[in-house]
């Protein structure tokens, strides 16, 4: 367990981590004693100084939530991350490349909630009924430390690699759509490189949603009417580099492009 002195700085390193797009030794590598509870203590901690900057909260991200993704970073269990207002595009942006670090991109579908959801022992009934429409999303990943010989601890504490969140396609109520066949392609640069169906996300992609709604009860915390909820990727991430264009087709529900600079 860390002291709240070194929460408190490690956060701090991370903000400015941010503010300089730079890559920082990996935490577990300074701090080996680190516990889950302490990842998520700073990332708290970060969130918080940047809402006192002018950062608003408008939603959370889940992830490492299907076994493509558990497969591809070594990591067996989900976690999560907050999502700021500004880090919320429109398909058809035109991303800053060097916006980002590690930059990655995953395939998901974006729960809005017309009603608060708070655990524990919240349901996948619970999120069905609580959600207004789900719009397809890509996440961008942006990772502030070193990517190999990563941990849970160190993904947590970096707000769980969250970067950018592109919405567009079709937003649908959730009584229109069997979830769990909502499908994609993937695209960089006209070649399909990914593929996935959303029932790869713990079998139905609300049970991310309903995960997310019981873990932060542990932290006295919910989610809130009107927040957007990643649900986790179904494909496995896809690197981009600078002049790239991104598109994914989703079965029914339009599709998402974007393009790095």
């Amino acid at each position: 367990m860390l002291e709240q002195t070194q929460i408190e700085a490690i956060a701090a390193e991370l903000v400015q981590a941010d503010r300089d797009r730079a890559v920082l030794p990996r935490l577990t590598s300074r701090y080996p004693g680190m516990t889950v509870e302490d990842s998520y203590a700073i990332q708290k901690v970060w969130s918080d100084r940047r809402i006192a900057n002018g950062a608003r909260l408008v939603g959370h991200k889940i992830g490492l939530t299907s076994k493509v993704m558990q497969v591809a970073t070594g990591i067996t269990e989900p976690d999560y991350g907050v999502i700021h207002d500004d880090m919320v595009v429109e398909s058809g942006t035109v991303l800053e490349f060097d916006r980002f670090s590690n930059v990655r991109i995953e395939v998901e579908l974006a729960f809005v909630l017309a009603k608060p959801l708070v655990g524990p022992n919240t349901t996948i009934f619970d999120v069905l009924d609580a959600t207004a429409y789900v719009v397809p999303a890509l996440e961008v990943l942006n990772s502030h430390l070193e990517m190999e010989g990563r941990t849970i601890v160190d993904t947590i504490s970096d707000n769980a690699a969250m970067g950018a969140m592109v919405l567009g396609g079709r937003p649908v109520p959730v009584h229109e759509v069997d979830l769990r066949w909502v499908s994609a392609l993937l695209y960089r640069n006209e070649t399909i490189e990914e593929s996935g169906v959303a029932g790869a996300v713990l079998g139905h992609p609300a049970m991310g949603v309903a995960w997310l709604a019981n873990k932060l009860a542990q932290h006295g915390q919910g989610l809130e009417a009107g927040e957007t909820i990643l649900a986790g990727s179904f494909t496995r991430p896809m690197w981009v580099e600078r002049g790239d264009t991104v598109h994914a087709e989703y079965n029914g529900l339009g599709s998402i492009t974007c393009r790095f600079i």
